[in-house]
């Protein structure tokens, strides 16, 4: 059958909706046609020199390249014998756009790149059922088509770049950092113009996963060292999600938490997908365009290998990057000190030097005495030194020695470096109590799931104390108070707070405080009493902040509502560097003023207050240098028991100095039950066998 005899039988049938065999107008193939129904480019078959892939050269143009009448065939819609009918691919040619049999794709014009809009692999087809002259919108609109593949294209090669070169930490994004050549990339396009088809589609697919994966694990880690002062463990932090949700719920309520929640899942699939798409794309790409593909990637191997030796920089940053390779190669390393850590640390934590010492000689400086150990919240060395927070927290500080002083008190203070910064309290608080450095979660399960002796467990081993805990921050069951020694532990459910919550923080410190004088340290025991108190309001956001009322109006908390309503939102402080700063201060002075306040007004001559920060508040206040050092101070109305300690050589007073020696926070176990047992100021007992 005659091309032309086909076309009019195709007309003439259609006409009655009828569909004889040899039609072509039913989207069937005539005899000796092979037409494929799959969504392609619309390529020229074996013989025909046309491209109609929107490099703005239309079916037209390419028919009568070829001799043949455009008119004709333009007005019936239908190719001639061996062509995909309605501008489908020829039978033999791949749906991802590949080049026909019989064709060469690196013989295409190097243009030919504007064909392909898709972001996977080849063009979709304008579909079976709509049948246009010319094969579709990008053959009616072939300027916009190229735009479009172009622009595609460029989006493409910006996102895969952009995963290559992308720093981890938040100071590092300067223009100079995407300003390098990295050979990651070059490697990559090497690799897939040497593999066949399916071989590197399966490649593209893969490469699409790590590079998502990587730029995933990158702003992971952007988040905790903002936050945390270091990068995401992908061995141990996971777990620190829950806690994540836990906090976006306490502080901004449940729907808004759920919102957040959603918005992170999708923006995890969506990086992972676009990458995906991505290197698909430009994978088919350079492959129909191999020859020009396979020429820039030798030079631009040449020049990444000419800037590595010469050591090129812009902005002092090297050309030639490879610091893809070099994260990779530092996360496996984090892995591998990780899971070796877990294995060293459980022997460090089974050695004791106060394990096996009888009770009798432990803390016999302090037999009679009610021992108050204080947490605060976020309260680091940046509160009393840094330029935009000491000002308020230095004049609350001094104002309370002096009240302090008046009430017949003395304190000395000094300096601990935490385990950690800008959150995961109870890291610093379990450091500072047993003598070892808990610096991750792994660390925190193994000690506080064998019976290593802690401070707290060391009062209970006398039999001389009561030891209770005022946990405001715990909202649900901590079978750690038991490590601890703790005969009770209040959480914030046993307070009896009927106030509302302020922002993260469950209830006021001044009520958390009114609460412990109510249920243990106002009442008669036969013995003294040994507490730890965790205090919560210098928590972030810092918005809003409660005030400090008289103690008599404390009452059920309920008086809080109106302090609570009149203060500021989290958003208004959080994200404004000048708004925090100034509202992280104000909190500390509120928990400073609330605990010295309490002692000075319920404390007597055998009161003994031990205080300190478990951590330095997020980069975001502090800075991107501070230190990991907080405040520490003991005070006490029997003078006595600070003259244990004068060989410490800390500061009179509750301001530790510039020059006041700095501890890590581990070492203060042993010196404190050393200082405060049978032979103050000896070396650290030998650990009995």
């Amino acid at each position: 059958m005659t091309e032309a005899a086909a076309s009019e039988a195709a007309t003439g049938e259609a006409a009655t909706g009828e569909a004889t065999a040899g039609d072509a107008a039913t989207g069937e193939a005539t005899q000796g046609e092979a037409v494929t129904r799959e969504a392609a480019s619309a390529e020229a078959t074996s013989g025909d020199a046309a491209a109609s892939d929107g490099t703005g050269e239309d079916a037209t143009g390419g028919k009568a390249a070829s001799g043949e009448d455009p008119t004709a065939e333009a007005a019936t819609g239908e190719a001639t014998a061996g062509k995909a009918a309605s501008g489908e691919a020829a039978a033999g040619e791949a749906a991802t756009g590949d080049a026909t049999a019989g064709e060469v794709a690196d013989e295409r014009p190097d243009d030919d790149v504007a064909v392909d809009i898709t972001a996977a692999a080849g063009d979709a087809g304008d579909g079976p059922g709509e049948v246009v002259a010319g094969g579709g919108w990008r053959h009616r609109y072939p300027v916009a088509a190229r735009a479009v593949a172009w622009g595609t294209t460029g989006l493409a090669w910006a996102l895969v770049l952009f995963a290559l070169l992308m720093p981890n930490q938040l100071p590092a994004f300067r223009p100079g950092e995407f300003a390098r050549l990295p050979g990651e990339a070059i490697f990559g396009a090497g690799l897939l113009l040497l593999l066949p088809p399916l071989a590197r589609r399966v490649a593209a697919v893969l490469a699409g996963v790590f590079l998502g994966l990587l730029t995933l694990l990158n702003l992971l880690d952007i988040g905790f060292n903002e936050f945390l002062g270091r990068g995401f463990n992908v061995v141990l932090d996971w777990i620190l999600f829950d806690d994540a949700e836990s906090y976006l719920e306490d502080s901004i309520g449940h729907t808004a938490a759920t919102g957040a929640v959603i918005g992170v899942v999708v923006l995890v699939l969506a990086v992972l997908v676009l990458m995906v798409l991505a290197v698909l794309r430009l994978s088919n790409v350079m492959a129909r365009n191999s020859a020009l593909a396979t020429r820039t990637t030798l030079v631009l191997g040449t020049v990444w290998v000419m800037f590595a030796a010469l050591g090129v920089q812009v902005a002092g940053v090297p050309v030639a990057s490879k610091s893809t390779v070099a994260l990779v190669k530092d996360r496996a390393e984090r892995v591998r000190k990780t899971l070796k850590d877990e294995k060293e640390f459980a022997k460090v934590a089974a050695v004791d030097a106060y394990g096996d010492t009888p009770g009798d000689q432990l803390l016999t400086g302090l037999r009679g005495k009610d021992v108050i150990f204080t947490f605060i919240e976020s309260y680091g060395r940046s509160a009393i030194e840094d330029p935009g927070i000491a000002p308020g927290v230095d004049k609350t500080l001094n104002s309370a020695t002096k009240r302090l002083g008046a009430a017949g008190y003395s304190a000395k203070s000094g300096w601990l470096t935490s385990a950690t910064y800008g959150g995961n309290s109870w890291l610093g608080h379990s450091t500072f109590l047993t003598g070892l450095w808990i610096d991750n979660q792994n660390r925190y399960r193994t000690v506080t799931a064998g019976n290593h002796l802690s401070v707290t467990s060391a009062f209970k081993r006398t039999g001389a104390w009561r030891t209770v805990g005022i946990m405001p921050g715990v909202q649900k069951n901590w079978p750690e108070g038991k490590f601890y020694g703790l005969d009770h532990v209040y959480d914030s459910r046993e307070l009896g707070y009927k106030g509302p919550k302020f922002s993260w923080s469950t209830m006021p410190d001044q009520y958390a405080l009114t609460a412990f004088q109510r249920l243990e340290h106002g009442k008669k025991h036969d013995k003294p009493l040994m507490s730890e108190i965790i205090l919560t309001s210098s928590h972030q956001p810092w918005a809003p902040i409660p005030k400090t009322i008289p103690w008599n109006k404390v009452g059920d908390g309920s008086v809080y509502k109106g302090i609570q309503k009149a203060g500021k939102k989290p958003a208004d402080v959080f994200y404004d560097s000048t708004k925090v700063k100034t509202e992280y201060g104000k909190s500390i002075q509120y928990s400073v003023k609330s605990l010295t306040d309490y002692v000075v007004k319920y404390g007597n001559k055998n009161t003994v207050l031990v205080f300190l920060g478990d951590h330095q508040p997020l980069a975001r206040v502090s800075g991107n240098n501070a230190s990991r050092d907080v405040p520490v101070a003991i005070v006490a109305h029997d003078k006595a028991v600070l003259d244990r300690i004068s060989d410490w050589h800390w500061q009179d007073g509750l301001m530790p100095g510039p020059s006041t020696p700095v501890w890590k926070m581990s070492s203060f176990r042993d010196r404190f039950l050393t200082a405060y047992g049978p032979h103050p100021g000896s070396s650290t007992p030998a650990p009995k066998r």
